[in-house]
């Protein structure tokens, strides 16, 4: 189903840790398995990760319990180190995420156009579960 709406959801948590590291967290493969997931319920085997224009991301998201499972994959249209990425999901909706250097913190506004499956709130809900997801993480690292 594509989209049919043009409002762009956020959600931002802010990270008690610098740039560089929250960066470093947000973008390899070894990190982004430990973090990439909404609720103790899912998890993510597997991430690739090639940070450049043109260049591909995947991470496999499943349930813990093998019920279910799917690929959350993309093309990177920006990136800019330290400071914002952008990319177009596989069905061509749009993401970006800012990184905001704040000297000992870090602000990490992500934009994303929904689809039209679920409801915003739950998409908005989902998406903020996985970026606190990250925060925790992040900080615990």
């Amino acid at each position: 189903m594509e989209t049919s709406n043009s409002t762009k959801v956020t959600v931002e948590t802010v990270v008690q840790a610098p740039v560089a590291k929250v960066w470093s967290c947000w973008t390899e493969p070894d990190h982004i398995t430990k973090w990439n997931q909404p609720s103790e319920e899912w998890h993510a085997p597997r991430a690739e990760n090639d940070l450049r224009v043109g260049g591909k991301f995947l991470t496999r998201m499943e349930a813990r319990d093998g019920s279910m499972g799917f690929d959350f994959s993309g093309i990177y249209d920006e990136v800019k180190l330290h400071d914002t990425i952008a990319y177009t999901l596989g069905d061509g909706r749009k993401v970006d995420i800012a990184f905001v250097d704040q000297g000992e913190t870090t602000k990490v506004v992500e934009n994303f156009d929904p689809e039209s499956t679920h409801p915003v709130e739950f998409q908005q809900a989902g998406w903020q579960a996985i970026l606190d997801s990250f925060k925790r993480y992040t900080e615990a690292s």
